[in-house]
């Protein structure tokens, strides 16, 4: 193994490190402050950028899990009346599902604390260093 492999390792699980560590922390911050979960917050998020709805295999595609992951998670916004399922055109085998208005508040609510909290995980970057990043990540991604 070169030593730039070797450095390329270590940066990697760098990488993973602080992904977890933020991911860890978004998701005590939802369970302490809006008693929810971080799956059931993207799956809102989902649904709150395609208002008109999306059928539950594209939610799955969109959210990179299973269906019935998402089937899980819907099924429980859907009894605390914060998502509805609906015939697409009439046709039951088609369904599309979508946020009511009180999951529109709710999520809202939750997407401005949880902005305000990424925030402050990345406080110590400057604008400079965020363009940075930005810039590499982009040009690791299309390795």
């Amino acid at each position: 193994m070169s030593e730039l492999s070797k450095r390329r390792l270590k940066l990697w699980i760098r990488m993973l490190g602080v992904t977890r560590a933020a991911e860890n922390r978004l998701r005590d911050y939802l369970r302490r402050e809006h008693a929810t979960t971080l799956p059931r917050f993207d799956v809102m998020a989902a649904l709150w950028r395609r208002r008109e709805g999306v059928t539950m295999s594209e939610l799955s595609r969109m959210l990179l899990v299973s269906n019935g992951n998402a089937t899980a998670v819907v099924d429980r916004l859907e009894a605390d009346g914060m998502a509805r399922r609906e015939a697409e055109d009439g046709d039951r085998r088609r369904i599309r599902v979508r946020l009511t208005p009180a999951g529109l508040a709710a999520f809202e609510a939750m997407a401005e604390g949880h902005e305000a909290e990424v925030d402050a995980i990345f406080d110590g970057l400057s604008d400079s260093d965020l363009e940075t990043m930005r810039e590499i990540l982009a040009r690791a991604g299309k390795g």
